[in-house]
């Protein structure tokens, strides 16, 4: 049970920082592959609005989406760990990314 945990644990955080990974490659990589526009629109903050509402959404389900399920099925101890795991692996990997940024030559 702790093992499967973990593993999970580690799945979902691994997800969740190559989800990351993702998304911050379009948005880095975004204006060179499209040509700026003169044109002002509303557009642009309604699809950077939108990014965001649909990141919030799959990161709390990658996060918090098994341990919700184990939690209303009754495993509370277990939900709570695998909560527990997953952030403490997550916080993990970004403090690995800011430390490389950090000493990034």
């Amino acid at each position: 049970m702790g093992n499967d945990t973990f593993k999970n644990a580690l799945i979902n955080a691994l997800a969740t920082f190559l989800y990351v990974a993702v998304v911050a490659s379009f948005l880095f990589y975004a204006p060179k592959l499209f040509e700026p526009n003169e044109n002002e629109t509303v557009l642009v903050p309604m699809v950077m609005l939108s990014l965001l509402v649909f990141s919030a959404a799959v990161t709390g389900t990658l996060i918090f989406g098994k341990p919700a399920i184990w939690y209303f099925d009754g495993k509370k101890k277990e939900a709570l760990l695998l909560l527990v795991y997953t952030l403490g692996i997550f916080g993990v990997i970004t403090m690995l990314a800011f430390f490389s940024l950090y000493f990034a030559l």
